[in-house]
């Protein structure tokens, strides 16, 4: 169960990763964002972005189309 669900379908590099740090605000501390995208580098981008911003990735599984989900808490 995430707070907040970004589908990035269709974007690439670094569309979905600027998504999640817009939407990143709009949830409370210590809440997640998924971000749904199709997009190979989207996986490493958004733990790469985690790390440089001090939020945790909490980890990966699927949408229910089959698409790459990515989950990220937030933590400041």
């Amino acid at each position: 169960m995430t707070d907040l669900e970004l589908d990035c379908r269709g974007l690439r590099c670094p569309l979905p990763v600027i998504r999640l740090a817009n939407a990143i605000g709009d949830v409370p501390v210590g809440g997640t964002v998924a971000v749904v995208a199709d997009d190979p580098a989207t996986g490493p981008d958004t733990q790469a972005w985690c790390r440089m911003r001090g939020h945790e990735f909490v980890g990966q599984d699927t949408a229910d189309d089959g698409v790459p989900r990515y989950t990220v808490r937030r933590a400041l």
